[in-house]
């Protein structure tokens, strides 16, 4: 009997649709409560944005997805798990990022004492003014961050609570006016702007100052590492702790609907609101449903991979010293790009994230040779090939990237959205963060990850906190289910 019939003939105390990070969370959070879990997943592998693949070139390593993973480091949950006894082991670059400019470059180093190098003295003593807090506070503020606004936790943990509430002072800021207002200098803004760029959101709307306190605050506190071999190897280990502690993994399996799935008490999905619809609209109440189909999706990624003959000829050799490279130049420039997207316009000069792994990891590459990972924001579901434009600014600031070039390979919004259903129309981030759903996403709910069939639950990046590889939109899922459908 195959392992697919026989989990559709069991009958377990939960399901979970989807196989990424949040899946995989959720489900050894269950498992670790003693109840009995199996995972499906559509793909033939597991993963959802973390996979890894020989893109390009035989002994080439691309990261489908996602890269770099500061958040996976810090990750309340993750930081309790074994991870490293299945074979996960962290690469630290000596520098988190490298922010390239026409005079020069910006480093975010690990050291906030080290700032001054790249900033100069008075906007270093404004950076470390800006972030010596929070990376102070840090283990107290991943509990209010990274996850849902609970009533009550204010009363029972003050000090916490008084700590968000200055941290929000600046992160509920537009990232524009912010920088312009603490920095003086053009590399500590266009640092800063860069790093808020990661909320694809315009750098003028409110709360998108957030993920850049964020990201700097972790890069200081942490760095920003990624797993050696690629991204596919902290799923690897998710799912190895997991069927060690008894949970399954069905692969190849698409669910259409919820008489697919073997009968359980509870249902948790790692999927957005457009297929939780899809598949067990039937099973929610009208109201609810038409709340989750006003769920709002945010700008998409055109993504390019290569392999390179050598390393990236960088004008600014400091910038070899990052593992991530933002290619986007001045704050206005950012600025200027994000919000053409904003309003459906291709920027003609976008902002890239850019990581180059082999220069650390032997492991992404034949020896002498070397991958580079590319995305830039496009409107939702654009259908325009970005290469040049991508490849233009890379050339801006490395001249000869060109010719260093052995195959690429592309992948648009829409073969995003083919390869992995939860990206719609190239949104890797699970639909818009701004204000209106940042702490509310999918629905404003006391519990976001309940749904009102207490049966379902929601454990996808379209919860909080959102996007990003930590595993915590699956976990409080868990604990959800784990204090009501399977109490």
């Amino acid at each position: 009997m195959s392992r697919q019939t026989a989990s559709r003939q069991t009958r377990y105390d939960a399901v979970v649709v989807g196989a990424g990070p949040n899946g995989l969370a959720a489900a050894i959070t269950l498992a670790q409560a003693g109840r009995s879990v199996v995972v499906y997943e559509a793909s033939e592998t597991i993963g959802g944005g973390s996979r890894t693949k020989e893109l390009t070139l035989p002994g080439f390593r691309h990261d489908v997805c996602s890269a770099i993973h500061p958040l996976g480091v810090a990750s309340p949950f993750f930081r309790t798990l074994p991870l490293e006894r299945y074979g996960l082991q962290w690469v630290y670059p000596s520098a988190p990022l490298a922010h390239p400019l026409a005079d020069g470059v910006a480093i975010l180093e690990r050291s906030l004492g080290a700032m001054e190098a790249s900033l100069g003295k008075r906007d270093a003593a404004a950076w470390r003014r800006l972030y010596a807090p929070p990376v102070e506070e840090w283990e107290s503020l991943a509990q209010g961050i990274l996850g849902p606004l609970r009533p009550g936790f204010q009363l029972t943990h003050p000090l916490i609570s008084l700590q968000m509430a200055r941290f929000a002072v600046s992160a509920l800021q537009p990232a524009r006016g912010l920088a312009e207002r603490t920095f003086h200098g053009e590399r500590a803004r266009a640092l800063f702007a860069g790093m808020a760029a990661h909320a694809m959101l315009p750098l003028e709307r409110p709360v998108s100052a957030a993920i850049a306190l964020v990201l700097g605050t972790l890069a200081h506190r942490i760095g920003w590492p990624f797993p050696k071999g690629g991204s596919q190897a902290l799923v690897d280990a998710l799912a190895a702790h997991l069927r060690a502690l008894g949970g399954e993994i069905v692969t190849g399996v698409e669910v259409r609907s919820l008489r697919e799935l073997p009968s359980s008490q509870a249902v948790l999905f790692d999927v957005t609101p457009r297929q939780v619809l899809r598949i067990a609209g039937g099973a929610l109440p009208e109201g609810y449903r038409e709340r989750l189909g006003r769920y709002r999706y945010g700008p998409g990624v055109f993504k390019v991979d290569y392999a390179l003959d050598g390393p990236i000829p960088w004008k600014a050799s400091a910038c070899a010293s990052a593992g991530t490279v933002h290619v986007g130049g001045t704050l206005e420039e950012i600025a200027s790009a994000e919000q053409s997207v904003s309003r459906g316009i291709l920027p003609e000069r976008p902002f890239v994230l850019l990581a180059q792994q082999s220069l650390f990891d032997a492991t992404r590459a034949p020896q002498g040779k070397h991958t580079a990972w590319a995305y830039c924001h496009v409107p939702n579901g654009c259908d325009v090939d970005m290469t040049a434009r991508i490849e233009a600014q890379i050339e801006r600031f490395a001249p000869g990237f060109r010719e260093r070039i052995l195959a690429r390979h592309t992948l648009s919004p829409a073969q995003l959205q083919a390869y992995n259903a939860n990206y719609i129309g190239g949104d890797i981030n699970g639909g818009v963060q701004d204000l209106g759903q940042l702490f509310t996403r999918p629905v404003a709910r006391l519990d976001p990850y309940s749904t009102p069939n207490p049966t379902l639950f929601l454990c996808s990046s379209s919860t909080p906190p959102g996007g990003g590889v930590h595993g915590m939109c699956g976990y409080h899922a868990a604990r959800a289910a784990l204090r009501s459908a399977l109490a």
